[in-house]
């Protein structure tokens, strides 16, 4: 599915910042385009689907339940 999204564009200190008015990101590069496309890739990983870097293990585990 794709989505649009607004972005602002500033300078700060030599660089450009883009800034995700909808979503609270922002990226930066060398020139507007740079700052545009790396605020494009920090979107996508934000909206990506989370995985588990690790499987969890599954243990069972035995007692004695006394019911009162």
């Amino acid at each position: 599915m794709k989505r649009t999204f607004n972005a602002s564009i500033s300078v700060e200190g030599g660089w450009f910042v883009a800034q995700c008015l909808e979503v609270d990101i922002a990226s930066q590069g060398q020139t507007e385009a740079e700052a545009l496309q790396n605020l494009s890739e920090a979107l996508e990983l934000h909206f990506e689907e989370p995985q588990a870097t690790l499987t969890p293990q599954v243990h069972q585990v035995e007692i004695e339940v006394h019911a009162a």
